[in-house]
């Protein structure tokens, strides 16, 4: 809000001195696998994965303490030398001053633009940065002009490091790898391909090569090169302060190899004179490849300035037209942060969990709940690949209900833990039946309870309590029967083991215990006797919708029986008894573990549909009224109009939440699942909100903090209580699950709160000079507002589906697009218009809302809807809706769906 600038409907945005702001970083990735983030001076990196990096591998502190940033010198004749990124000795100390370069950044989705005019060298320059979408390279166009008076000589020079290796390398053996390298000088740049890729657990010939390639704007190719690190910069000399720029030093020739050394990507082009208003641009192009003759290919296609713009346009183009989604409200600001929004997802399909500057953990890919959690947004703007996907997730679950860890870097593919006992995540059940949840409604393809897959096997038996030691790698990764045949079940058979054998697993209050963690990594101390009511209610919600999803089953599609997994049957008692004795539940689950430890008989029954809902209704009943009767939290003395459920057990098995000496201790995630899952009656929500908003909500940090300062370092439960207030997991406006709570407000009809949670948060991120992040949403706002761990988190996916299921109200059910508009007043603009576009079973719709009167949510109803003007929608108490057949009858054109409000 007056720092970024929006400017169009798509996103596109621009910011004045960007390099004022430390921790900025902005995404550049393409879909072959390079992928690179850049900050304002264009410092960042770039990498294909884990084990290789092209430019050395930052997280956020090295954004403003590294000189290793992708530069561009112009050796102004008669001047000095001037840094067209900014990154110099010079422009730091004019920094804050009125000598400073003027910047702007302007960006797009995966381009990114900075322009810099200097004052004192009377030089502007213009760098675009993107990957193009035909080859797995970046591309780094620079533009210099001369805005002065004079005629200027200046004599360019590209200087970006390389250091062509693991990011393991940045401290295990960092000047011992660089011995490995073999540098050679070509036509075009600097080509570094290392003898090996170093690991001490065993080495591996290196098969990559790592190249810095440059070429002007009219084709030309450079005059020499500066290979060697050591050499550009000279004895005490620096990145910034380089002396073969400063002291005009000949570079060396193509063709030369130099072994052993830090290299660099140095590329000096020929001298030009610049007349007034005068400019000249050249390409750097930047890669990681196993085909090097291939490179003069790739330089052939950007060997020219239109060359170029058109690759850049197709980028554009092709990412606009990705983000098929669009919003508006009147509020350009909110309409484009959505479009950022919906973005995000993009990102973490490229990037994984790893690879931006904040993200400076794991090696790479994505977890078991990201594998869900990012097909919901694919499931509105890319859901053509989604069937298979899901189907090739669920081979990750293990028989015992559990699921895999290590993620390959494949679709479907699921890597053996021979690590010992593996971490359990008591939360990975309840993903996987959400996301199926909204493939059936949107989608009417309900058969995919019946595909079959197979169950994941490794080491891991009995939940993670034991070692199968029969198991080896000879068996494999999938789980087999006595007589040794692959195991496939069916994927409604996969739901119930992963939500039955949950139930079982209880700790001494009889809720689900919390094993390694929850959904919140940071509780990861009360493995023994932790419990977390906060996703026993979630599994509770999770049976209940299974149950009536198997009701549509028989009722609407006929389905009488199921087929499942003889020793499943155990699993399906009955009865209260057993639910209340937790020794008995802990027996009966042994009992089922114990059968299918190593293979399982391969034997199948058949089992009543509508007595199969029934049980799971009872088990889901129990678990709601048990949380009712022990979890709730009622407000004290004049405060009688607040409560809360408490959400965990610490690992002494007491309460975490309620009335303490230190203060009052809240937290807000089991408030979620307690009102999304109905457990919460809707007397208790309101109660509920009345208490989140005095404990947790706070406007100028975002919004609503994941939990109230406990003032212990509470060791008994999680690592969160040991980082400070108001940081991550540890009382942050965490955006995911403050985005959580919004949706679960929006489904119980409380709409005007839903609202306040998601709009605190877009306020915030959109409000710079707190937030201090490109437009989007980052995974947490920290104690000032500032926002962290930006792009990469999947509460863009849940904020999305939120943003479109209830507040506009679009959504599927079985297969017909329903209309149910919960927008409030402030969210029509001027004339009283709210407007979606989006895909819906691969047809294209404008979803028009149409609030003539300009009334609030709790006074206006719909009144009419028709498609394309001649279609009337059928209404309901749900809203309105148009059938699947009706959709399946449609054209390829842009179908307009108009929905007029009134009193």
């Amino acid at each position: 809000m007056g720092f970024i600038q929006f400017l169009d409907h798509e996103g596109t945005f621009s910011m004045k001195q960007p390099e004022n702001y430390n921790y900025l970083y902005f995404p550049i990735a393409g879909e072959k696998g390079i992928k690179g983030a850049v900050s304002p001076n264009l410092g960042g990196d770039i990498k294909l994965n884990q084990n290789a990096f092209l430019m050395e591998p930052v997280s956020v502190e090295n954004l403003h303490n590294n000189r290793s940033v992708r530069n561009f010198w112009c050796r102004v004749e008669g001047k000095g030398i001037w840094s067209a990124v900014g990154a110099s000795a010079e422009e730091e100390c004019r920094k804050f001053t009125k000598e400073q370069d003027d910047s702007e950044v302007t960006a797009g989705f995966m381009w990114h633009t900075i322009t810099r005019q200097s004052k004192k060298y009377q030089l502007k320059s213009t760098i675009e940065s993107f990957v193009p979408l035909g080859h797995n390279v970046e591309i780094m166009h620079v533009t210099i002009e001369n805005t002065g008076a004079d005629a200027s000589e200046i004599t360019p020079v590209a200087a970006i490091p390389v250091f062509g290796r693991s990011a393991d390398n940045i401290r295990d053996h960092r000047h011992v790898t660089s011995l490995l390298h073999r540098i050679r000088t070509e036509e075009y740049g600097v080509l570094v391909k290392p003898t090996l890729s170093f690991d001490e657990r065993g080495h591996q010939k290196n098969q990559l090569t790592y190249f810095i390639c440059g070429v002007t704007g009219t084709g030309e190719k450079p005059v020499s090169f500066y290979p060697v690190t050591e050499n550009f910069i000279g004895e005490g000399g620096s990145l910034t302060h380089p002396r073969a720029v400063l002291l005009d030093l000949p570079g060396m020739k193509a063709g030369e190899a130099v072994e052993g050394k830090e290299a660099l990507g140095g590329i000096r082009f020929a001298k030009a004179v610049l007349q007034p208003g005068e400019s000249v641009s050249y390409t750097v192009v930047l890669g990681i490849t196993d085909k090097p003759e291939e490179i003069d290919e790739v330089m052939a296609s950007y060997d020219k300035e239109a060359k170029v713009a058109a690759a850049r346009n197709e980028v554009e183009t092709y990412w606009k037209e990705k983000v098929n989604v669009g919003y508006h409200t009147g509020n350009i600001e909110m309409d484009s942060f959505m479009r950022w929004v919906s973005f995000q997802p993009f990102l973490r399909r490229i990037y994984g969990c790893s690879f931006l500057p904040h993200h400076d953990y794991g090696r790479g890919g994505r977890g078991w709940r990201d594998l869900w959690q990012d097909c919901l947004s694919l499931l509105i703007m890319d859901p053509g690949d989604v069937r298979q996907m899901i189907l090739d997730n669920y081979g990750g679950v293990r028989i015992d209900g559990t699921n895999a860890t290590i993620i390959g870097e494949h679709q479907g593919e699921f890597i053996a833990d021979r690590n010992g006992i593996a971490r359990v995540w008591m939360d990975h059940g309840v993903w996987p039946f959400m996301t199926t949840k909204l493939y059936i409604d949107q989608t009417g393809d309900i058969e995919i309870l019946k595909e079959k897959a197979a169950y994941f096997k490794d080491e891991q038996k009995e939940r993670g309590t034991s070692l199968d030691k029969e198991w080896d790698t000879a068996y494999g990764v999938k789980q087999k029967t006595e007589d040794g045949t692959v195991y496939q079940g069916t994927i409604l058979e996969h739901l119930l083991l992963q939500h039955l054998c949950s139930f079982y697993e209880v700790g001494a209050h009889n809720h689900i215990r919390l094993r390694g963690a929850d959904w919140n990594d940071a509780l990861d101390m009360a493995s023994e006797n932790g419990e977390s009511v906060a996703f026993t209610c979630a599994y509770a919600g999770n049976l209940n919708d299974l149950a009536d999803l198997l009701d549509v089953l028989e009722i609407r599609f006929g389905w009488k029986q199921i087929e499942l997994l003889q020793e499943i049957q155990v699993l399906l008692r009955d009865e209260v008894a057993t639910y209340e004795d937790i020794d008995a539940k802990h027996a009966l689950l042994k009992e089922y573990l114990e059968s299918c430890g190593h293979n399982v008989s391969g034997k199948t029954v058949q089992v009543e549909v509508s007595s199969l809902a029934k049980n799971l209704r009872h088990k889901a009943a129990w678990m709601q009224e048990h949380i009712r009767k022990t979890e709730w939290i009622q407000g004290k003395d004049e405060n009688q109009e607040e409560g809360w459920f408490n959400s965990y057990y610490d690992n002494h098995k007491q309460a975490v939440e309620g009335y303490f000496e230190s203060g009052v201790r809240m937290m807000l995630t089991g408030q979620v699942f307690s009102i999304m899952s109905r457990t919460a009656l809707k007397e208790q929500v309101a109660k509920i909100c009345k208490s989140a908003d005095r404990y947790l909500y706070r406007k100028e940090a975002g919004g609503y903090r994941l939990n109230t300062n406990f003032h212990e370092e509470k060791f008994d439960l999680g690592r969160m209580f040991g980082f400070a207030y108001g940081e991550k997991e540890n009382g942050a406006v965490f955006s995911h699950m403050t985005v959580m709570y919004a949706n679960a407000l929006y489904q119980r009809g409380f709409v005007k709160e839903g609202h306040i949670a998601l709009s605190t948060l877009a306020e915030n991120a959109l409000n710079f000079e707190t937030s201090k992040i490109y437009p989007g949403i980052p995974e947490y706002f920290d104690a000032s507002g500032r926002g962290l761990y930006h792009y990469l988190t999947g509460a863009a996916s849940w904020y999305m589906l939120t943003y479109i299921t209830e507040v506009f109200g679009v959504k599927g059910k079985l297969g017909a697009l329903t209309v149910n508009p919960k927008l409030v007043k402030e969210q029509f603009d001027r004339d009283g218009n709210a407007l979606l576009t989006l895909r819906f079973a691969d047809k294209s719709f404008r979803i028009q809302i149409k609030n003539p009167e300009k009334l609030d949510y709790d006074a206006y109803k719909v009144k009419e809807a028709v498609c394309d003007d001649h279609i009337v929608l059928t209404k309901d108490e749900n809203g309105v809706s148009l059938s699947k057949e009706a959709i399946t009858g449609l054209d390829g054109s842009i179908h307009t769906i108009t929905v007029t409000l009134g009193a």
